[in-house]
Order: structure tokens, then sequence, then C-alpha cells
């Protein structure tokens, strides 16, 4: 019987597993549909990953780590192409409280970045369309991970230490005591001393009693235009209420763009993932008003992604209010990727007793949506 079963072999999943193994443990890893599959949240060809959190300080240095961490690991993987270092730009409104509180703690933290007004920025970036008031700060160490990739070679080291995965869908068990085994679909018993949930957006499914709204999983489109490949970094505007961001060609993708704004609920098995002509026109609006030599740009390929957000955005990686051994780990709020290997060096400290951050215990989640963390 191994110490750990982990389920889930997304982000989370696959560095807890690597994590737990690495701490002596003996771990099995259990996953549905194999390792950042098209459906999952850690699916798609690229995330961004920077350091910039406003005054959340645990962020910024869990990305610090995590990025670190990542490329020690692409490196050891003999794969460090699957870190694009893009850089990345966040642009804002002149005096935007999270945008001058990221400056704040980057200059404290000695994270390098590079302040610029509205002249700099169309000097620099004249492909883009910048306001006649425009801050933005550039992250010139930071980038994009080649996200499928990435999760799939962190699953192959983890087996590589040991770690033992098995394919299959894990039945809900039941949410009172201890819990002895998980059951599979087909009725396979997995048994274990502890036991990892990181599913993503199938957390709510597995455990409706404790999760109850804690998490929802929403639907995120997702466009790849058609453009020549350039040297801009990763975009993300911070005051636009939109969210829109984009990440430029990487991997044989198109530019990448998308509009955070939080869809509607999403079912990961039953929802639909073709985007409506609503959805396509708001994301060619946007490509035009801030990118205007795209305006006409094919439209290659679109994804339906999923977010998993709690109320306040924060992750939720905390035991099981009613099960002493059990884990849950998600929340990612469609910022988690990037932390992967933080989350998992900090679920290992808490099954080695080490006090737990209050902001990501259950009973700091509510079903109130009161997002402070982007």
């Amino acid at each position: 019987m191994p110490d750990c079963v982990v389920v889930g072999a997304g982000v989370f999943g696959s560095w807890a597993a690597l994590r737990l193994r690495e701490s002596g443990r003996s771990v099995t890893l259990v996953e549905a549909f194999g390792s950042g599959h098209a459906k999952s949240s850690s699916g798609g060809a690229s995330r961004v990953i920077r350091m910039g959190y406003g005054a959340d300080e645990i962020y910024t240095r869990w990305a610090m780590r995590s990025l670190a961490a990542w490329k020690e690991l692409f490196a050891r993987a003999r794969q460090p192409e699957l870190f694009q270092p893009t850089g990345v730009l966040w642009t804002a409104a002149p005096g935007h409280a999270y945008t001058s509180a990221s400056i704040e703690l980057l200059a404290r933290l000695g994270v390098k970045h590079v302040p610029m007004d509205t002249g700099e920025l169309r000097r620099r970036y004249p492909a883009m369309h910048f306001d006649a008031e425009t801050m933005g700060v550039l992250e010139p160490e930071s980038g994009a991970l080649l996200a499928n990739r990435a999760v799939r070679t962190v699953t192959q080291m983890a087996i590589a230490a040991g770690v033992e995965v098995v394919t299959a869908r894990i039945v809900p068990p039941c949410e009172e005591g201890p819990l002895d085994a998980v059951i599979a679909e087909d009725s396979r018993t997995l048994s274990a001393a502890n036991f990892v949930f990181a599913c993503g957006p199938w957390l709510p499914k597995l455990f409706p009693r404790a999760i109850a709204g804690r998490i929802q999983a929403r639907r995120q489109p997702v466009f790849y235009f058609d453009s020549p490949a350039n040297d801009m970094p990763v975009w993300i505007d911070f005051s636009d209420p939109r969210g829109p961001y984009t990440i430029p060609p990487l991997a044989g993708k198109g530019f990448k763009l998308a509009l955070d704004e939080r869809g509607p609920e999403f079912d990961p098995d039953t929802g639909s993932r073709e985007v409506t002509a609503v959805e396509t026109a708001a994301a060619r609006a946007l490509l035009a008003e801030r990118f205007p030599s795209l305006a006409a740009a094919p439209l290659l390929e679109t994804e339906i992604c999923q977010y998993e957000d709690t109320s306040t955005g924060d992750f939720l990686i905390d035991r099981h209010p009613r099960m002493s051994n059990a884990w849950l780990v998600g929340g990612g709020s469609g910022h988690g990727f990037k932390h992967g290997p933080a989350v998992g060096e900090y679920l290992t400290a808490l099954l080695d007793g080490a006090a737990r951050e209050a902001r990501f215990s259950w009973s700091s989640k509510s079903t109130v949506r009161q997002r402070s963390v982007y």
C-alpha cells in the first residue's frame, strides 16, 4: 500500500506527486484521461508565468520559486524550450492601485522590471495601440510555459522518480470519516495512508458536500489568430474590465488571445467546447482595438478552457473538513498553473505537519464572489 494516492495528473497533481515522492513517500498517481489532456485546466499550448501580484507577496514569492523549479526540471528533462522567456508586459491606467502595488513589491523583492510611460510603450511596441495615458511594466525574465507538454514532462519525471501511474476514473467517495481507499469506476480499489485530490473542474463533482459552491468551474474561450512570428511579449491589461491577455505565437500555435471575463458555469464532461459567434466577435473587437494590424487576421483555431474559481481567487489546499486523511487541492482560479511547483512543495510540508496558510484553508472559502487575487 502506498503512502499517498494522488488523484489528478494536472499541474497541481503532477507536481504534488513528484514532490511527495522526493520527500521519500511511495506515491500512486491516478489520472482518468491522461496528463495535460485537452479537457483539463492544464491542457492547451501555453500559460503565462509572471511575478506581479499587487501586494500579494505570497504569490509573487511562489511565482519566483516556481519559475526556478520549472526551469530546473526542464533542464533535467533536456527540454529547456518548455519555458519561453518572452517577457511579460502588463499595462493599466496611470495610478492603477494593483499595478502600483506590484511595482513596489517587485522592487522590494529584487524582481527585474522596467516601468514605462505611454511614449516608451509606443516606441517599443509599435504594433500595439495604447491610450493617451497608459502605464506599463515589463518583466523581462518572465514569459510563457508550454502547458500541456510541461505537465506531461512533470508526470514523466515523477514516474522516473518512482511514482506509479494508474489510469482510472474515481467514484465520488463518502464524505465522512477517514478514507481507507478510493474506488475506480471499473471497481478497482486503491488504498493508501493519505489521499490528495487535485481534480481541477472535477473536484466539485467528487466532493459536492465539501465544495458546495466554494469552487465554481467557469467557461473560458481562447482564440488563436494567424500572425507572423514577432518579438512581442506576453501582454496583460489589469485595468481593462474585459481582462484581455495575449501570448505571441509559440509551439506552432497562432497569436493567443483571451478575455478573462469569467463566463458561465461549465461542466467539464458535458459542456460545449465550441466558441460562439458572440464570443468570437468580442475577441475580434479587442484584437482590432489593441492590435490594429491584426484586425483582419484569420482565426486559426479555438478552444474552451475552464477556470475553477474560489470566492477570492485564493487556492484551496487543505484537509477535507470531515476526512482526516484526504486533502483537497484546487481552485486555481485562472492564475494557478504557474504555481504548480510551489503548490506541490506546500502540500508536502502540510503532510509533514507544517502550519497551514489561512488563505488556502477550506474554512476561508465562501460561496459569495469577492475576487481579490488576479
